[in-house]
């Protein structure tokens, strides 16, 4: 399911406005059908502020790290992607409205919440995590194609490595900050907790990278 939802995501490039939130819900109907409660799910009520309060401590800190890494001049580069290159107006739709829906929603649901949900009725815990974070490393294979083209910054650190450099490279670092997401989730019996890191790892990205393109100007 989660092979496909990808394939048609970025090959098809249906409307995100709808086709996240589309394939979120027949993730969770699938879910519950299957006999999956809310709380197995990270959805439970009783789990909420936990996730609240981890999701912004996360976000606390990744926040911290990208000040620090626009204010240097040697990394400010990682920040400037093309795709974001935006005026402020789209920065701030990207970052509270295309990102949190068509990115965020979906890629938690399918990860942290449905396929962690369900590996977790038949194996130990950090099975789960190892799995649900290589499976997540996995996702980002087909939007790795174009991102060195995108980020100068990538294609200098990499080099002449070319386009399977920057697939492996993409494919390794996503992975690791899906167990971190994993992490978080465990520890906090929320989905929230993952998808607040999620959030602020991404849309604090297009935000920095808006301070960091009008430095480089």
């Amino acid at each position: 399911m989660l092979a496909g939802i990808n394939v048609v995501q970025h090959v098809l490039a249906p409307a995100w406005w709808w086709f996240a939130p589309a394939a979120a819900g027949a993730l969770l109907v699938w879910a519950r059908l299957t006999g999956l409660g809310w709380a197995q799910l990270g959805l439970g009520r009783d789990r909420w502020r936990s996730g609240a309060y981890w999701g912004l401590g996360a976000s606390l800190v990744v926040a911290a790290a990208y000040l620090i890494g626009v204010l240097l001049p040697g990394s400010r580069s990682a920040f400037l992607d093309t795709r974001y290159h935006l005026p402020v107006s789209g920065a701030l739709l990207s970052a509270l409205v295309i990102i949190p829906i068509g990115t965020v929603l979906l890629e938690e649901i399918a990860f942290r919440s449905v396929l962690w949900a369900a590996l977790a009725r038949h194996t130990r815990g950090w099975r789960v995590l190892a799995t649900t974070s290589v499976a997540f490393g996995l996702w980002h294979i087909l939007p790795s194609l174009h991102l060195a083209a995108a980020n100068p910054g990538v294609s200098a650190v990499l080099g002449g490595g070319g386009r399977p450099l920057v697939v492996v490279a993409t494919v390794a670092f996503t992975a690791l900050g899906g167990a971190v997401a994993g992490e978080l989730r465990r520890r906090s019996g929320s989905v929230l907790a993952s998808a607040g890191m999620h959030w602020a790892t991404n849309s604090l990205g297009v935000l920095f990278g808006l301070v960091a393109w009008r430095l480089a100007g």
